[in-house]
């Protein structure tokens, strides 16, 4: 049950922040990390501006 409900949260996307400030303070230590608000409104105004193949 627990590997299915990790399953179904990565796919819908519920730890993407938590990967990007961790790929954030490995790659880049000295820059700034948006908070989680920005970063979900630059994800969705990427996505619109670029639109692509998408599931639904």
């Amino acid at each position: 049950m627990r590997g299915l409900w990790w399953w179904i949260t990565s796919l819908m996307g519920d730890k993407d922040y938590e990967r990007y400030v961790a790929h954030m303070s490995r790659v880049h230590p000295g820059e700034a990390v948006p908070s989680e608000r920005q970063f979900w409104r630059d994800r969705y105004a990427e996505a619109d501006a670029k639109p692509g193949p998408r599931c639904c």
